[in-house]
């Protein structure tokens, strides 16, 4: 029950503040964290009769019951059970696997390995044929082993616990090779391969703006900060279902977030079509990422196909750390050339990350990183260089924010250094080079769009009451208090000029005047089911209850790449806003014979079609459907796909108050203010939500979340007992200022705010950290020992033995 609660209330959290060690996040929620009346900022009065207002998620009351069937919960007629064997190496050849006694167990129904699967490779990140970027590197089972965790045999037993009891006998016989477990190793000369053809999968170069003359009168600065491996930490564990029927159609049941990349990966390796795959949706319980991309879905296929059997395969913690995804380790040299006046004149970055040992989506990670600066920022010269190197450890994947974080704490934490060298507040700093609305990104040529970042940065400063508070001293005693700001940027979806943006949904109205939209949702704790119903129930003036959704099924679900890149709702939201759109000017079109009046004098409202005035005539919604389909044997359904034409900029400036122990070196955050330019706030108490979700986990990469390796690659054991998360009682009260206007191409000028939120938190962190100590702290997180490592340098650890004499 526990975790059916923390499924419902969807806070990104550590639950054993509450009831003890293990368990932690799902989607984002309302908030539960810090204290509960945290309030959100309701700027001007709101004009629309749903959105805008605070509406439950879909299926808040089946969560809170128990009742909602997550993956864990399904059971088929039939259904047995996989367990994986992986490798305890980070880097190995694999001699023999020896799996008589795992087949001698009573309820075992087959052991595979490398000699029994397909030979083809795959990217588990591919979500199109022949999508750019993509690397064929992986196989279902390993014949040599890349990373601790690397998947090496599978048992299906009739129980899990045999399943797993199997593979505890099963004997591999390994020739161990030399671990590459950094991405400066990789590259270094002599590195073993970790792949054959070398270990440097990806480079790339962006350069914009022209050279300037940048001798006189400017300011170089170099800074090398390194942001850390982390676990996605959602608080449902991976799991898939598969089922290969005696028809020969293949039915996968996955909490993914594409069905129609799911099914092309699979179907293509092992070599079916695509209408004999299915791919269904089941209800999620988080991803932060961490389920974008394929990772059990080939491998539980495969079983089902070999055993005719439906086959469950849920991995515990421990195996989720280790053998599915991590945002990627990355190091970056900042260099910034700044007028005197502070402007950035010219702004250089070299960026080096680890893929671990595939390729997946770090070349595109990557290059990511390099589209987000000038969405923010005006820079004279723009250069950043990227490389990805294979490295033998856990295969990075993307999370939460898709490498915008890992930029803004590189340049974040750089413009304080900047700010300092100037002697400039951070905050004046930053107003003097960000980006103005209407302004072009030059790295994408798409507007910013109405980027209303300066009034987050001047609204945000003057609620914080920034002037005041950074001019206090952060005292020399034992504890040290100061504050920080950093500015955000990211997209709205994936339009770019290598990535055309769409969706396609239909919205049916039934007799009764109820809808049915179909499309393909990928719900995964956000609210997109009814972020989309507020948008149709506006625009048709009927209550959000009235409108039925339903999850992706690549079967019956209308194509949609997927729930990824923040375009949910300034994508798929445009969609439904012109749907039903369409819809309405049908019902419309349907009623005005009915009325015997032409349709131009007709409006929609409160269920009816009615003429104007208090007399007029009207029908209700149902029975329009009803005598169109009798009279003329018309249908109300409309099916469109969406093109999108935009890709502005969403952006949060965050503000953070810390107080550090110098004698012990822990940090602790003790007042919050995120400010996110939203557009509009479709469904308000949900995007505070996602607002101090997203605080949570930055804190948490800010100062303690790290999945560390030993010297031979392996991680720490334990699950979330060695993998440190910030739990409730940690948490500052989080005030969320929500900046709205109607400038963008969003259904009522909406934009994200599930990435966006999360982007600048670890940068303010670490910038007011910085502050308090007098340090230059570039490497995350700021653990009590890297915290002390740096006063000991500066011979001011535990100041209040000073103080206190």
């Amino acid at each position: 029950m526990v975790v059916r609660v923390a499924y419902l209330t969807g806070r990104r959290e550590d639950i054993c503040a509450r009831v003890g060690r293990g368990a932690r996040r799902a989607g984002s929620g309302r908030d539960i964290l810090g204290s509960a009346s945290a309030e959100g900022y309701h700027p001007g009065v709101n004009r629309y009769k749903y959105v805008g207002r605070d509406h439950p998620v879909s299926d808040a009351v089946r969560k809170a019951s128990g009742d909602l069937v997550f993956g864990s919960d399904l059971r088929l007629p039939g259904m047995v059970h996989a367990a994986l064997l992986l490798s305890p190496h980070a880097h190995a050849r694999v001699l023999r696997v020896d799996s008589v006694r795992a087949r001698s167990i009573p309820g075992v129904l087959g052991v595979y390995a490398s000699e029994d699967a397909p030979t083809g490779r795959y990217c588990r990140y591919r979500i199109l044929p022949g999508q750019a970027g993509c690397v064929d590197d992986e196989s279902l089972f390993a014949s040599t082993a890349r990373f601790v965790g690397d998947r090496i045999a599978a048992v299906v037993a009739t129980t899990r616990a045999i399943a797993r009891e199997a593979v505890r006998t099963i004997e591999v016989e390994y020739a161990p090779l030399a671990p590459v477990l950094d991405a400066q190793a990789a590259l270094a000369p002599g590195a073993l391969q970790v792949h054959p053809g070398g270990n440097l999968l990806h480079e790339f170069e962006v350069v914009v703006g022209e050279p300037e003359d940048l001798a006189g009168g400017t300011v170089p600065i170099d800074t090398t900060i390194t942001t850390q491996m982390l676990h996605h930490a959602a608080l449902e564990p991976h799991l898939c279902i598969a089922d290969y029927d005696s028809a020969g159609q293949l039915t996968i049941r996955s909490p993914c977030q594409s069905v129609y990349g799911a099914r092309t990966v699979v179907a293509d390796l092992l070599g079916l079509p695509y209408h004999r795959v299915r791919v269904i949706k089941v209800p999620m319980g988080g991803s932060f990422g961490g389920k974008q991309e394929f990772i059990l879905e080939p491998v539980t296929a495969y079983l089902a196909m070999r055993t005719r059997r439906p086959v469950s395969l849920l991995l515990d913690r421990d195996e989720c750390i280790r053998a599915t995804t991590v945002r990627p380790t990355q190091r970056s040299i900042v260099r910034s050339v700044v007028s005197q006046d502070g402007r950035l004149r010219a702004l250089d970055i070299d960026t080096l990350l680890a893929a671990g040992a595939y390729a997946g989506s770090s070349p595109d990670y990557t290059e990511a990183m390099a589209h987000k600066l000038t969405r923010l920022y005006r820079v004279g010269r723009y250069r950043h260089r990227g490389r990805v190197a294979y490295t033998t450890t856990p295969v990075a994947g993307g999370l939460r924010g898709w490498g915008a974080p890992e930029l803004a704490s590189c340049v974040e934490v750089h413009l304080d250094r900047v700010a300092r060298r100037l002697n400039l507040d951070p905050v004046e700093l930053r107003l003097r080079n960000l980006v103005e609305p209407g302004d072009v990104d030059p790295t994408s040529g798409h507007s910013v769009g109405d980027a209303r970042v300066r009034e987050c940065l001047i609204q945000g400063a003057a609620a914080f009451e920034w002037t005041r508070r950074v001019a206090l001293d952060p005292e020399r005693g034992r504890w040290r208090r100061a504050v920080g700001v950093a500015c955000g940027a990211h997209k709205n979806g994936m339009l770019s000029n290598a990535f055309p943006e769409s969706t396609t949904m239909s919205l049916k109205m039934n007799e009764d005047g109820t809808l049915d939209l179909n499309a393909a949702l990928h719900e995964v704790g956000a609210g997109s089911a009814v972020t989309l119903r507020t948008i149709i129930a506006e625009v048709l003036d009927v209550s959000p209850d009235r409108i039925s959704t339903r999850e992706a099924d690549s079967e019956i679900s209308p194509f949609d790449f997927g729930c990824f890149g923040s375009r949910m709702t300034y994508v798929g939201g445009a969609s439904a806003l012109a749907l039903a759109t369409a819809l309405k000017e049908r019902l419309i079109e349907a009623a005005a014979p009915l009325l015997g009046l032409p349709p131009e004098g007709l409006r929609a409202v409160g269920g009816q079609v009615c003429a104007t005035g208090a007399d007029a005539p009207a029908l209700d919604y149902g029975a329009i459907v009803q005598r169109a389909r009798m009279r003329d044997g018309h249908d109300l359904c409309v099916t469109q796909t969406y093109r999108g034409t935009s890709n502005p900029g969403s952006y949060s400036v965050q503000f953070a108050e810390v107080e550090v122990d110098t004698l012990t070196g822990l940090a602790r955050v003790t007042d919050f203010l995120t400010v996110v330019d939203i557009g509009r706030a479709i469904n308000r108490q949900m995007v505070e939500g996602q607002c101090r979700g997203a605080v949570q986990a930055g804190i948490g990469s800010a100062l303690c979340e790290e999945v560390v390796l030993d010297d031979q690659g392996r991680p720490a054991a334990g699950g979330f007992k060695n993998y440190h998360l910030v739990n409730a009682v940690d948490m500052p009260r989080v005030k969320v200022l929500l900046v709205e206007h109607d400038g963008d191409e969003g259904p009522y000028g909406a934009k994200s705010v599930g990435e966006i939120a999360f982007v600048p938190t670890a940068a303010a962190v670490v910038n007011a950290v910085n502050r308090a100590l007098g340090t230059e702290l570039c490497r995350l997180p700021l653990t009590p020992e890297r915290i002390l490592a740096a006063l000991e340098t500066d011979g001011r650890v535990g100041g209040a033995r000073t103080a206190c004499g």
